[in-house]
């Protein structure tokens, strides 16, 4: 059973950017976190940075401990749930190494699109700037089937 925390960017946001070769600059200060936590171990974490309120785009980092099983229904029910939902944002951004191409497959299947940068990760290491908007993330086959697109009701949160 995985629990989520939040309040604990600074935590959360140090031990995703240990996990992330080229992220151990760390997020800055501003960087909100949900860290995902197994029996009282702090095993993933999900960090949105460099946000931008007037384009209404986010960055998303996220990394966990190696078969640690982080990656559920729920859990990308908050991922997506916190930009889209409770920021307002009508983008997200996720910066992946092109070499990457498990994670990008992963990417493409919930629809973001991508774009090719040379030398994003450093003079030998192209990236791809992937990006998902609220309307791809919500017409997504998977949102299709389980809603986390549509906002909990009052009502609803009750039961």
């Amino acid at each position: 059973m995985l629990d989520y925390v939040y309040g604990h960017d600074k935590i959360v946001a140090d031990f995703v950017a240990e996990l992330i070769p080229h992220c151990r600059r760390g997020f800055g200060e501003k960087a909100r976190a949900i860290g995902i936590v197994k029996d009282t171990h702090l095993i993933a974490g999900l960090v949105y940075h460099n946000w931008d309120p007037e384009a209404g785009i986010i960055e998303i980092s996220g990394a966990a401990l190696p078969g640690s099983g982080w990656m559920t229904r729920e859990t990308i029910k908050r991922m997506y749930q916190f930009p889209f939902i409770h920021a307002g944002c009508q983008m997200v951004v996720n910066r992946v190494p092109a070499d990457d191409e498990r994670q990008l497959r992963q990417l493409a299947a919930y629809g973001y699109a991508f774009i090719l940068m040379p030398r994003l990760f450093g003079r030998d290491r192209d990236g791809v700037i992937c990006s998902l908007t609220r309307e791809a993330w919500e017409a997504n086959k998977f949102n299709r089937r389980l809603a986390h697109h549509i906002e909990p009701t009052k009502q609803s949160e009750a039961a």
